[in-house]
């Protein structure tokens, strides 16, 4: 059986502050960060909950692998890969599906 994943990136209302993670449940795992489901993590304390990238993988240790690679990156080439699929910076929360 096929568990895929998801890597994605989070970022402040402001863009600030970048968190790059993985999940099976995107929409849950967003819904979690803007609901501060764990009031002591990083993404709680800095209110990092806007959904501005996302790739999905069939198997989730592609998304492992793809996430420790971007986790890699310096600020600038994050900020590229955002840029490239959405220049507008804006939640793409409400347009993931149930």
């Amino acid at each position: 059986m096929e568990r895929g994943g998801y890597t994605y990136i989070t970022t402040t209302k402001n863009n600030t502050v970048l968190y790059t993670g993985v999940t099976t449940n995107l929409r849950n795992r967003i819904w979690q960060h803007k609901n501060k489901e764990f009031p002591g993590s990083f993404t709680a304390k800095y209110n990092v909950d806007k959904l501005v990238y996302y790739e999905y993988f069939h198997f989730i240790e592609e998304a492992y692998a793809r996430e420790k690679q971007i986790k890699s990156w310096k600020r600038e080439k994050k900020i590229k890969l955002i840029n490239d699929c959405n220049p507008l910076w804006k939640d793409l929360y409400e347009e993931l599906s149930d």
